[in-house]
């Protein structure tokens, strides 16, 4: 049996080689092939080690747990935490073609993101709010002087779920409209990584929309930071994947994208009853 095996992030620096058709027997399951990578890696190998248990699968672009048969042709994909973003006290080269869908804008560019122009797109009469959530470069991280950054996508699958997510904060929170768009490759100090803007007749709700939104796509849409400094650079560790996306969940938990309960800040992001224009 053959698969395609693809590698993001940390895991391409430690399996880089072993990407591509990969020959597995048949029956294998998603945990036989995580134990084919690791007798690749070096043993006690400190990133390996330190990852292994929080890498989430994908087959064909859909979360999968370690259980899940594999069939010839597959493509697989090992996914390692991605960018996250979060302080630390809390836990390829061409431009990817816009994705409009009914009522959003959904987008992953190599081009430098115009916040305004976003919002400006967004606004109409009806509206009493527009929240516009602005991830910008800095120049610094934990004590490091930051020289710039790098984003790595899974492009195929970080633009289908960024649209469920889109879809579902229309769908449970009431607003009217919201754009989506985050930025790869090479970004330098001062340029916005991604940009988020809610439209809604009440404040409230797009402002829980957007901060859902934000604190969703950075547990588990498939994009990951390198960050460059004077002296190295490191591939950022971010939030886990929430349990039930991991390929070692337990049997029991059930395998939703995204569900509520693994949702952060998940009580404060309940779509609001409306309240009177202010």
């Amino acid at each position: 049996m053959r698969v395609t095996l693809l590698v993001f992030g940390v895991l391409r620096d430690l399996l880089g080689k072993t990407a591509g058709p990969l020959e597995l027997p048949s029956g294998s399951t998603v945990r036989d092939l995580l134990d084919h990578c690791r007798r690749l890696v070096p043993e006690k190998s400190a990133p390996w080690s330190s990852i292994e248990s929080s890498i989430a699968v994908a087959v064909n672009r859909e979360y999968v747990p370690a259980t899940h048969r594999l069939a010839d042709g597959d493509e697989v994909a090992l996914l390692p935490p991605v960018s996250g973003g979060a302080p630390s006290k809390t836990r390829p080269p061409n431009t990817i073609p816009v994705i409009v869908v009914t009522r959003q804008r959904v987008r992953l560019t190599e081009d430098p993101i115009d916040a305004d122009s976003i919002a400006a797109s967004l606004k109409r009469e009806e509206d009493g709010a527009l929240v516009l959530f602005d991830g910008i470069v800095r120049n610094n991280s934990r004590g490091r002087r930051t020289l710039y950054l790098f984003y790595e996508s899974y492009p195929d699958m970080a633009l289908s779920y960024l649209r469920l997510l889109a879809d579902r904060a229309l769908a449970e929170f009431p607003i009217r409209d919201l754009a989506i768009v985050h930025r790869l490759g090479r970004l330098e100090i001062g340029e916005s990584s991604i940009v988020i803007a809610v439209a809604s007749a009440h404040r409230a709700a797009a402002f829980d929309a957007c901060r859902w939104l934000i604190e969703t796509i950075k547990k588990t849409v498939p994009i990951w930071k390198k960050e460059f400094f004077e002296d190295g650079a490191v591939w950022a560790q971010g939030d886990p994947f929430p349990q039930e996306l991991t390929a070692h969940a337990p049997k029991s938990t059930p395998k939703k994208f995204a569900g509520k309960k693994s949702t952060p800040h998940a009580k404060s992001a309940r779509p609001r009853k409306r309240e009177r224009a202010r």
